[in-house]
Order: structure tokens, then C-alpha cells, then sequence
């Protein structure tokens, strides 16, 4: 059985964890397509980018463009903290530049990390983010189904109220694997387009630490404005 946790300080990094680049999982056999070209985001609205979070509604829509395509991710109304937070770092540009630097294959895809811009600090990758948590936020009806958006957050030892990452996330790519997580995890959005992409991300090659062996970027993360 696979764990979920994020350890954000350095000292933590060898503590075992699934939603962390830094410990042993499944790996894929081969690799996934190379990255696509960026040009498709060129087209996107300055308006999109340079958005005013009050004119959103209260389940937005956000595109995650990566280089292997773009995931439209609905945010959840009943989940207010980990949306407002979500809107935040995107109308900071915060995640753009940022890999998915933990992928398994057969359980879940993340990203988030900061530090993940840094090819310097690959091996502490999984252990940055912005310096606060959100408070967990436990809807029964949000589950860990494909597609399903949710916090990364650190061990049960170091953090009995479960709260999550400033910053960190992944994505459900088998929702089997990962219902053992309901009710641990904040789910806090959902998939509305793109589970393929998901699946491309989840099929890349990895090294030992489940990392990409050819970085999966987040170009940019903007709400869906049509």
C-alpha cells in the first residue's frame, strides 16, 4: 500500500512518501511522447493571464498547460480555502515553470514544488513551497476518482490535523490505488478535460525516485475564460 505524504523541510527527505520525489515506486517501462511545442500558448488571452480573481465564479475553471498538454481542472465551491489559495498562486504566476517532478504510474501524477524550477535542487525536489499550510478541508463527497485534484501535505506524525501543502498537488491517474487516500487527503477539484493528458504524464519514463527522466513543465496555470 502506498502512502501520500510531502515533507517540506530538507532534513525530512529520505522519510518514505508517495506524493514526494524522493523515495522508490512503480516505474514505467518506457518513456512517454517528448514534450509538444509551446506554440499553442502564444494564442492564450492577456486577459486570461492577467485575470482579476473577483470576476471568477465560485467553481472556476483552470487550464494547467504543460508541455505534454493541458489539463482543465474544476475547482470545488465546498472546498474554499484550497480554491482561494489555488486562484492565488496562479494570479502570482506561481506555478509557472514548475514540474511535475513525481509521477506513478497507476496511482497519481504531482506538482507544485517550486524548487522543481531549479535543476540544481533536483534532489529536493518534493520538499518546497510557499512557508504556510491550508487547513484541511474533508468533503465525503469529493473522492479520490480519476481526475480528482488534491493537496499534498506531510505525514500523519508531523501533522495530525492533516493540513496541506501552500502549494503542492497532484492528480488521481487510477482511482483505485488511490481510494485508500479518501478522507486524508483534500480533494479539491476535479478533471473536466484531459485525462488523457494525465495518463501521457503518468506513462513518462522515471528514475529511482519516480522523478521524469525529461521534465514535465507547467507552462502556466490561468483560468477558462469562454
Amino acid at each position: 500500500m502506498k502512502n501520500i505524504v510531502l515533507t517540506l523541510g530538507a532534513l525530512a527527505v529520505t522519510v518514505m512518501m508517495a506524493v514526494s520525489c524522493n523515495c522508490s515506486g512503480n516505474r514505467t517501462a518506457e518513456e512517454g511522447a517528448d514534450g509538444q511545442p509551446a506554440a499553442a500558448a502564444d494564442t492564450v488571452k492577456t486577459d486570461d493571464m492577467n485575470f482579476n480573481p473577483a470576476d471568477l465564479p465560485e467553481e472556476p475553471i483552470f487550464n494547467i498547460e504543460t508541455n505534454l498538454g493541458t489539463i482543465k481542472v474544476k475547482l470545488y465551491g465546498k472546498t474554499p480555502k484550497h480554491r482561494d489559495n489555488f486562484i492565488k498562486l496562479a494570479h502570482e504566476h506561481f506555478y509557472d515553470g514548475t514540474l511535475f517532478h513525481r509521477v506513478i504510474n497507476g496511482f497519481m501524477i504531482q506538482g507544485g514544488d517550486p524548487l522543481s524550477k531549479d535543476p540544481s535542487k533536483r534532489n529536493l525536489y518534493g520538499t518546497g513551497g510557499p512557508e504556510y499550510t491550508v487547513p484541511a478541508e474533508f468533503v465525503p463527497e469529493y473522492t479520490h476518482r480519476k481526475g480528482a485534484l488534491a493537496a499534498a501535505r506531510r505525514g500523519d506524525a508531523a501533522n495530525p490535523k492533516r493540513a496541506s501543502s501552500g502549494s503542492q498537488f497532484y492528480l488521481v491517474q487510477d482511482e483505485a490505488a488511490c481510494s485508500q487516500l479518501d478522507g486524508q487527503y483534500t480533494v479539491f477539484g476535479e478533471t473536466v478535460e484531459g485525462l488523457d493528458v494525465i495518463d501521457r504524464i503518468a506513462a513518462v519514463a522515471t528514475d529511482g525516485r519516480d522523478c521524469p527522466l525529461n521534465d514535465v513543465r507547467i507552462i502556466r496555470v490561468y483560468p477558462d475564460m469562454d
